[in-house]
């Protein structure tokens, strides 16, 4: 049973630091059903690789268990465990990776929160649902999935398996890596070695923390995870769905009437709508995809303005999505005829195929909603998953909140902006995003200009580069 994590970041022998474990010697590891080795294939400045090779013992898991062969004699001490990953490996991963799992690293605590390019290889690993559950559970993460089948022999004779070899490659924090490894490698057998009881619920809500309660697939990870139980599977969701603290449908109702609140004597939403619009009309644009498309105001906008031949909206906010279908009166009487508009439920934090192909999005005031640390997945998402030929992004800038007579000094405009951006530090985070991404940028400004503030709300048009 091996597993191997790979990285490329510059020096990559940091990658020793991150799990505790040095990478010129080996170690060895003893657990109640084996021993887990760890050791360094490669290190160097440019690469580095760490392996853990679980070496399963099936004599000794058997003795004391008072189990019964059910089809042939040897069938508890010949099997697949000792060669294919399970919940065998995750409980290794939390043991001997403990202190990279739950991110802390006293030594180094700023690489311990640092995206890195990361690649996780699972050896031989029984899928039941095939590759598209594979993709299903790892690509709303952002991870690239490379899977390849293996053939096994059989009395029909050669031919497919649920055995696969993967690799998963993507840019985030090694302990989200870990953490999605953990949770998510029972969920690929549908099978767990040892009994589920209510401790199992606390380590899902502990190593899913962060991506679990919004993941597309959250009903069948924890209906897996804890093996069909149905108590615990209703208590997992309940309590995700209440510790959800990006719950959009608990905020939506705040959302607009705060910040409008704020802006209204300079109506900077229509002032966003029309420089908006005026870059999708530049652009050139027949497809139209709006990011955090919320009650669908936008939409409507576009609706009204013609000239798109498909006008999709996204939001996170089953509520929002309801109000939207209100607001353009989808399937109502008159609507035959018109654009095609499209409502989808989703996040900007998960790959989502749906979002891919079009012509032109837009993140209109949505970006400043999003945890600093979700940013990284965001960028993927949206510059390198769904990546529009063109991206019209719009953000407060934080420089001008002093001219509001309403907001207190050093108060954001709305009390979920996760953050705001001064006008150098959103240029800096565009250029890097634009460069890392293929794009050009250009920057614009919405409303009237301070002086020495700049104006109220800052843009940046993203072109993709031929």
């Amino acid at each position: 049973m091996l597993l191997t994590i790979s990285t490329t970041h510059r020096p990559a022998t940091d990658l020793g630091y991150l799990l505790y474990k040095n990478p010129s010697r080996v170690q060895t590891f003893d657990l109640s059903f084996g021993k887990a080795h760890v050791f360094y294939p490669q290190a160097s400045e440019a690469l580095a690789t760490a392996a853990l090779l679980l070496d399963v013992d099936p004599v000794t898991l058997v003795r004391g268990s008072g189990r019964s062969s059910s089809a042939f004699g040897l069938e508890q001490y010949v099997n697949d465990r000792p060669y294919v990953a399970s919940s065998f490996l995750s409980v290794a991963i939390a043991q001997v990776f403990g202190s990279a799992l739950s991110g802390t690293n006293k030594e180094r605590p700023e690489l311990a929160d640092t995206s890195l390019p990361l690649t996780a290889k699972l050896a031989v690993v029984s899928v039941s649902g095939g590759e598209n559950l594979l993709q299903r559970l790892f690509e709303p993460l952002g991870y690239d999935v490379q899977a390849r089948r293996h053939e096994l022999e059989s009395e029909l004779g050669w031919g497919p398996s649920n055995y696969f070899t993967v690799t998963l490659s993507g840019t985030c924090r090694l302990s989200d890596l870990l953490s999605h490894l953990y949770v998510l490698i029972p969920v690929l057998d549908n099978k767990k070695h040892y009994w589920v009881a209510e401790d199992e619920v606390e380590k899902l809500l502990r190593h899913g923390e962060g991506w679990l309660s919004s993941h597309p697939e959250r009903n069948l990870i924890v209906s897996r995870y804890l093996k069909h139980r149905p108590s615990l599977t209703r208590q997992a969701l309940d309590r995700l769905s209440e510790e959800d603290d990006l719950d959009p449908d608990a905020r939506v109702e705040s959302y607009a009437s705060e910040e409008e609140a704020v802006e209204e004597k300079i109506s900077l939403n229509q002032l966003r709508w029309q420089a908006v619009l005026a870059q999708l009309k530049e652009s050139g644009a027949n497809k139209v995809l709006d990011l955090g498309c919320g009650e669908g105001k936008f939409l409507k906008v576009l609706m009204e303005e013609g000239g798109f031949s498909q006008i999709t909206g996204l939001d996170v906010s089953h509520i929002a999505l309801e109000r939207a279908v209100q607001c353009l009166r989808l399937g109502a009487e008159g609507q035959k005829g018109r654009q095609a508009i499209e409502l989808i439920h989703g996040s900007l934090i998960y790959r989502d195929r749906r979002i891919s192909g079009f012509d032109a999005g837009v993140c209109m005031e949505v970006i400043e909603h999003l945890d600093m640390d979700r940013l990284a997945a965001f960028e993927r998402v949206v510059f390198e998953f769904a990546r529009p030929g063109t991206l019209i992004l719009t953000t407060p800038n934080v420089e001008y909140n002093a001219n509001f007579p309403s907001l207190p000094a050093g108060k954001l405009r709305h009390k979920d902006h996760r953050f705001e951006w001064t006008r150098a530090e959103f240029r800096r985070w565009s250029a890097d995003v634009a460069e890392r991404f293929g794009y050009t940028v250009e920057f614009l400004s919405i409303g009237d200009e301070d002086p020495l503030l700049g104006p109220p709300t800052q843009m940046g048009v993203f072109t993709l580069c031929s």
